[in-house]
């Protein structure tokens, strides 16, 4: 009997959990597209330099853990159906049914929706896991072909995970059904709103600021004190007085206002800290944009500081604006009449201040989120493109083995010899070579050994015979020099002004063996490779080879190129092999590394991936939880404002007025939180780019980066 009343309560409330299925299908789509790589019968065909372990077993845990996140809609859509439906459970409570059974049959009528949801879900993950196997295949550089598959472990993984998520929900609110007096449940779709006095967490959160913005004016003063230069031009010293200005105003505002004798209310006081947040942003975002510009030295520390300020801020500012909406829209209509009066206008202003003034907290928490998921879909291209850029100038190579001295006190312990172990072991395992250049790195000066000041590093010098022959080895042009001649090659991280700069204080540098002139052919730029400079610099001299003779080598690399890729399981072993004979930090203090292509490309491309994917997966599941949210919320005030629109139609509003009244009152609620995401999302992600301009310029490109932000700009917008 119960059974038949279930499956009769679900067939006549499917209009009601029309939402509940939609919501739990997409979830469980997403979830079964991104986890199906990580499943153990899923063996793309990436070829033997690959290890497809690393990647299934990061993505597995990366993307459970951030589905974590869909308990909190899981358990909100419940809280919605419930609220729906209490009536028609206080009836069969007064009927004589047992409000434990009728909690037990509401978790059993979720529990078969859920069923559904998760039938439908897998059924269209495999269809959209096609995307992510593309996704995936592209990142190793394979073709993509199509292959539908159903793996039993991902889906045995996804019913076992969204079951359990539907249980311990479903636990929750039978109790809160058997708990719940049946007079408040016949009474919840009657209940007057809550009333129009706002929470004051706000007035916490605006404390909280000024705490905060205490430590921005004694950071301020303290950078003024120890960097500040009346020589800077005029943007720096904008920059360091705004960034005492700013915080002081914001300060003395709410001593003003005291002064004022809290003249125009707490409104008043929090749209003066809102103004005042605008300009600390800026001011606090012009330190690492001048930093770059001016090459100012700061340090690492202060930016990271200044980007918490401007978050701080930034944050401030969308809780204080999504507070205030209310507030402020109720100023405009009482300023103006002619709109006030217009139309269903009055109507409409009490609607929509009535819910502002009531929800704000919700709203900010989803405001705030959607920047969040905004911010990520963003990140992920360019932190990825990032990642993968360096990796093309890191793995030049199919073999690189380096040394450091920078521990080394002692010449006679400087390091030597051609690393004949990877020799013999290539010999060994039958691995041609096509090229293979074993090189020193000299310091100009003998008496620059001593200097290991981490900011005044000097730089290593290698000859011209070495230097052609891995221009050879990597398809590059030969080039020459006279025999009083230098020439420099830089990182693809350097800018053109730091190198002009450089270039224009060394005309000619002084060596052991005599002065050398800078060759008309100063400078070069092609990628050679990571290991080729000295520790924290970015610039490596190119002498020639009867100078270098007079030199002190004091770096000893060797680059290979195979003939064909190594494999996974022999690039392991030779770099095991490796680091037996030349440990990472030797007695003598001089410090071994080798890098193996395979290795770093597998690990690099699986770390990139996951984190693309992961940050992709959680930027959807924030989206899908705020809109389903905002939806589930305008659904429960359709059912409460019921009345009110019943009483315009009896005054004579047409049915098209009203549409469009509703429409209006929807674009305000979905049009604020997802404005003001977008507007503070754009300013996070434009000061992001900046404070990693020379990264981008040098990895990716700002043409390919505009083009990928298109790309995701659109698939956002849709």
């Amino acid at each position: 009997m119960y059974a038949k009343l279930i499956f009769r309560n679900a067939k006549r409330s499917a209009k009601d959990y029309f939402i509940y299925i939609v919501t739990m299908t997409i979830c469980v789509t997403l979830f079964y597209s991104f986890l199906s790589i990580s499943s153990r019968y899923y063996k793309p065909d990436i070829g033997s330099e690959y290890d497809f372990t690393l990647l299934s077993g990061g993505m597995k845990a990366a993307i459970c853990m951030i589905t974590l996140l869909l308990l909190f809609l899981i358990r909100y859509v419940n809280q919605y159906m419930l609220r729906r439906r209490q009536k028609e459970f206080a009836v069969q409570s007064i009927m004589g049914m047992e409000q434990k059974t009728v909690g037990r049959i509401f978790f059993a009528e979720t529990f078969l929706m859920g069923m559904i949801s998760i039938a439908a879900g897998i059924f269209l993950g495999v269809f959209c896991s096609q995307f992510i196997t593309a996704m995936l295949l592209t990142s190793y550089g394979k073709r993509y072909e199509v292959s539908w598959t159903l793996f039993p472990d991902t889906v045995l993984l996804t019913a076992v995970f969204f079951i359990t998520c539907f249980f311990a929900v479903g636990v929750f609110h039978t109790r809160t059904i058997r708990k719940t007096k049946i007079i408040d449940m016949l009474s919840a779709d009657r209940e007057n709103e809550p009333g129009l006095k706002k929470s004051r967490w706000i007035f916490v959160v605006a404390i909280l600021f000024e705490l905060f913005t205490v430590f921005m004016l004694l950071t301020g003063i303290a950078k003024i004190r120890f960097y500040y230069d009346p020589r800077f031009a005029r943007p720096v010293r904008i920059m360091f007085w705004g960034n005492i200005l700013f915080p002081a105003l914001t300060l003395l505002w709410p001593a003003l206002w005291m002064v004022r004798k809290r003249k125009g209310g707490g409104s008043a006081l929090l749209l003066g800290l809102l103004l005042c947040s605008v300009p600390n942003a800026f001011t606090a975002a012009g330190v690492p944009a001048l930093t770059n510009k001016y090459y100012l030295t700061l340090g690492s520390g202060t930016l990271n500081q200044y980007l918490l300020f401007v978050l701080i801020n930034l944050l401030f500012f969308l809780c204080t604006f999504i507070y205030l909406a209310g507030s402020l829209l109720a100023a405009w209509k009482e300023k103006s009449p002619e709109h006030r009066y217009k139309g269903e206008n009055l109507f409409f202003f009490g609607q929509v201040i009535s819910r502002l003034n009531t929800t704000g907290k919700t709203m900010t928490i989803i405001c705030i989120t959607l920047t969040l998921a905004i911010f990520l879909f963003i990140a992920a291209p360019i932190l990825t493109g990032w990642s993968s850029g360096y990796l093309d100038s890191r793995s030049m190579y199919d073999i690189q083995i380096y040394s450091k001295y920078n521990n080394v006190y002692e010449e006679e312990n400087l390091p030597h010899g051609n690393y004949e172990t990877v020799t013999e072991f290539l010999a060994g395992h039958n691995i041609k070579t096509s090229h293979d250049c074993t090189f020193p790195l000299y310091l100009p000066m003998k008496n620059e050994f001593h200097n290991r000041n981490k900011y005044a590093f000097p730089v290593t010098a290698i000859s011209l015979g070495d230097y052609n022959a891995i221009r050879k080895m990597l398809g590059y042009g030969q080039i020459s020099l006279a025999e009083n001649e230098f020439t420099t090659h830089w990182k693809s991280i350097a800018t053109e002004e730091e190198q002009t700069r450089f270039l224009e204080e060394h005309p000619s540098i002084p060596t052991d063996a005599g002065e050398l002139t800078l060759s008309r052919q100063s400078r070069h730029g092609e990628a050679i490779g990571q290991t080729a400079y000295n520790s924290y610099t970015d610039v490596l001299y190119v002498f020639p080879d009867s100078v270098c003779e007079k030199l002190l080598p004091v770096m000893q690399n060797r680059y290979l190129t195979t003939a064909e890729p190594i494999t996974y399981e022999d690039a392991r072993e030779l770099e095991k092999l490796f680091t037996d004979e030349y440990p990472e930090q030797t007695e003598n203090g001089v410090a071994y590394g080798i890098r193996l292509r395979t290795l770093q490309v597998n690990r690099s491309k699986a770390d990139n991936f996951i984190l693309q994917a992961a940050m992709l997966y959680g930027s959807v599941v924030l989206m899908v939880i705020c809109l389903t949210v905002l939806s589930l919320q305008q659904l429960l005030d359709a059912g409460q404002y019921r009345y009110r629109f019943s009483v315009l139609r009896k005054l004579g509003v047409d049915e098209r007025n009203m549409e469009k009244l509703i429409l209006k009152q929807l674009g305000i609620w979905f049009g604020l939180p997802v404005f003001a995401a977008i507007t503070v999302s754009s300013i996070v992600i434009s000061y992001f780019i900046q404070t990693i301009s020379a990264e981008i310029k040098a990895y990716i490109g700002f043409t390919s980066l505009l083009a990928q932000i298109g790309m995701t700009a659109g698939i956002l917008t849709v």
